[in-house]
């Protein structure tokens, strides 16, 4: 028999966590990971515009499988079948950390805040970033509800996200050679 993509179980607004369990498809932890899935989907396309960035095409792959297992963190809300539960890890927030500092270690200093723009590949990496953040907010907001939680690893992952996404988007954009500079006032 073929798998089907459809089953019919969503029709009445609700979906399956990993446990099993039943919530309404706006539910925060619903939103939560389905952000992170934008922030995934974001940096797919991203990965159309690096050119031959070798190094950082691995290092976004790396990132768009880590992001299942915050989903997947996410999604799991309680143990699922047989006690077994998918967490991120500390180990995988310092791997963001290194990969920061290794594509800033080659950026000038920021002189002023950074427009959107650039190349395409910097200009996706900074939606990819505001993305990020909105799933961040809703994490939050998820870990301060009664009843609810978030691992901390996974917050720590999603903040540092981030911070990865806005280094790699100046990293992309020549090493912030191309860059997009706010001009304050200059439209007045």
């Amino acid at each position: 028999m073929r798998w089907s993509i459809y089953t019919r179980t969503g029709d009445d607004g609700t979906t399956a966590l990993g446990s099993g369990a039943r919530r309404k498809k706006y539910d925060l932890r619903v939103r939560a990971y389905g952000t992170l899935d934008e922030v995934n989907a974001v940096i797919g396309i991203v990965r159309l515009h690096v050119g031959g960035d070798q190094t950082l095409d691995a290092m976004l792959a790396h990132i768009q499988n880590d992001l299942f297992d915050v989903e997947a963190d996410l999604c799991l809300s309680e143990k699922g079948p047989g006690g077994a539960r998918m967490t991120v890890t500390d180990i995988q927030v310092e791997w963001l950390e290194q990969r920061i500092d290794q594509l800033n270690a080659d950026l000038a200093p920021l002189r002023s805040f950074i427009l959107p723009g650039g190349s395409p590949a910097g200009a996706y990496l900074h939606l990819a970033r505001t993305v990020c953040r909105r799933a961040e907010r809703i994490m939050v907001e998820l870990n301060d509800e009664p009843g609810e939680g978030v691992t901390p690893s996974a917050l720590k992952y999603v903040n540092r996200l981030s911070d990865f996404l806005f280094v790699a988007g100046r990293h992309a954009n020549d090493k912030g050679a191309s860059d997009v500079l706010w001009q304050p006032g200059q439209n007045r």
